[in-house]
């Protein structure tokens, strides 16, 4: 069975895992002390080699546990190879750090771990980290020929035809390597023959009565509608009291479009349909901290810009040099943005009557230099310094569009779940000025879900290049 399969094969990569620790050690310590390029002698002039060798008995279980807590012995067949590199990487880096700060932390009892070699514990850390991704590499490569030729395979009815039934036939077909083969699809509202995907209905939900017994499968996915939720607790005890693996595919794609995430309030999970990394306290904190320093920074950077734009816009046109407008921000309230002045004074009930657009008359000639240049944007850097708005986040909208957007494109609102930026992941990729919302709404809401530090310093740098000269802003 494809269970007591897995069971060897973890086994084995414990083993093999050990293994490559080990030939990584004594690989990095012959080329630190044996090679002709050797500055020091074993024993003489450095600790000797069972000195060395004795930490392996505290490395090699560090690092298998290491390597459990990234997840590097779960099952192969849906897990990417980039995804694993990735765990590889992490778990070597930790490693390495702990080792290093075990043995400053023991240098205050024992002198002679103060004398490990930085340059060994360096090389060991490249030599494991690259053997561990090639051989780990070289078993997909192996399992995948095994799955070619019909072995290793895992054994799959589907109970209940719906969307999710259909992405996860989607991405099975995708990627054969896995070794899953569905036999067949139990649903009560399909009729029988229909087929998706080469995967064909077999019959009612009644007939799982008589497939159970026959004891032929490795698992079982129930992906019933949300229409047949009633029958999920019968269907469950019955796929349990067989003894199969039974694995539940919600068919919640239309109430969660992004990714859930669940947490254990005292044992009872609470599914959470979006994940904001931004209401981490923490997280909050770190940008913030960013935001401050960020604008601090560029208002004096920008001070001789900005000056030049007040009086570029107090000499080319009559009123005042900077622009207050209400917009939406975080938790959907109301503030005042600041920009320089672009267009001609007017009354209230004219400026809302609709975003600028190519040709528009009310523009002032300095005025479209401010805005294709993004210069009228900088006055935000207050904004940015009061914490009404961040650096980098989705672009504030005035409230009679945010009442009009909000009924017209879904999730239109959850963009201000964080608080509105002066450039964006959506700007950045071009969609700024007269551009789709619906586009931009998707670039959003992917940096809401994806935030993190890393990406907002990505956005600030492509800023540079592709958000001050834009050919969307008229």
């Amino acid at each position: 069975m494809i269970k007591d399969n897995q069971i060897f094969f973890n086994r084995m990569h414990i083993v093999l895992d050990g293994i490559v620790v080990v030939a990584s050690f004594l690989l990095a310590w012959a080329v630190k002390f044996l090679t002709p390029l050797a500055e020091t002698t074993p024993g003489v002039t450095a600790l000797s080699a069972e000195t060395y060798f004795s930490a392996l008995y505290f490395i090699v279980p560090f690092y298998l546990i290491l390597y459990s807590i990234y997840n590097l012995y779960t099952s192969k067949r849906a897990t990417r190879i980039r995804t694993e590199v990735a765990g590889i990487l992490k778990a070597n880096t930790v490693g390495v750090v702990g080792v290093m700060t075990a043995f400053f932390l023991l240098s205050t009892k024992f002198d002679a771990v103060v004398d490990f070699s930085r340059t060994f514990i360096f090389l060991f850390y490249l030599i494991n980290t690259s053997l561990t991704i090639l051989y780990r590499y070289l078993i997909r490569k192996a399992l995948y020929q095994i799955r070619r030729r019909g072995n290793n395979l895992r054994h799959i009815i589907l109970i209940g035809y719906s969307r999710a039934a259909e992405a996860y036939l989607d991405r099975i077909s995708a990627n054969p390597a896995w070794g899953y083969v569905v036999h067949g699809i139990l649903d009560d509202h399909v009729p029988r023959g229909t087929t998706y995907k080469g995967v064909k209905v077999l019959g009612t939900l009644d007939n799982l009565q008589y497939i159970l017994p026959e004891n032929k499968l490795d698992e079982i996915g129930i992906t019933l509608s949300l229409q047949d939720y009633d029958k999920l607790e019968t269907i469950v005890d019955q796929c349990e009291k067989s003894g199969v693996h039974t694995k539940f595919i919600p068919d919640y794609n239309s109430l969660f479009p992004s990714r859930p995430y669940t947490e254990d309030l005292m044992g009872l999970p609470v599914i959470n349909i979006r994940y904001v990394p931004l209401s981490n306290t923490w997280n909050a904190l770190l940008k913030r901290l960013v935001d401050i320093i960020g604008s601090l920074f560029c208002i004096v950077i920008f001070s001789p810009v900005m000056i030049f734009a007040a009086i570029g816009t107090r000499i080319t046109s009559p009123g005042p040099v900077i622009f207050r407008q209400t917009r939406i921000g975080l938790h959907s309230k109301p503030f005042t943005m600041y920009k320089f002045r672009t267009m001609t004074v007017q009354a209230s009930e004219e400026e809302k009557k609709g975003w600028t657009t190519k040709g528009d008359e009310r523009v002032t000639k300095f005025g479209s230099l401010l805005r294709r240049t993004s210069i009228d944007e900088m006055p935000q850097f207050f904004n940015v310094l009061t914490g009404r708005m961040s650096l980098v986040g989705p672009r504030p909208e005035r409230p009679q569009f945010v009442d009009k957007f909000r009924e017209e494109i879904p999730r239109y609102m959850v963009k201000h779940q964080v608080r509105p930026g002066i450039t964006g992941w959506a700007q950045i990729n071009g969609y700024r000025g007269d551009t789709s919302i619906r586009k931009r709404i998707e670039y959003d809401i992917f940096y809401i879900e994806n935030w993190s530090l890393g990406l907002d310093f990505r956005i600030l740098f492509l800023t540079i290049f592709k958000g001050f000269v834009n050919k969307n802003a008229y």
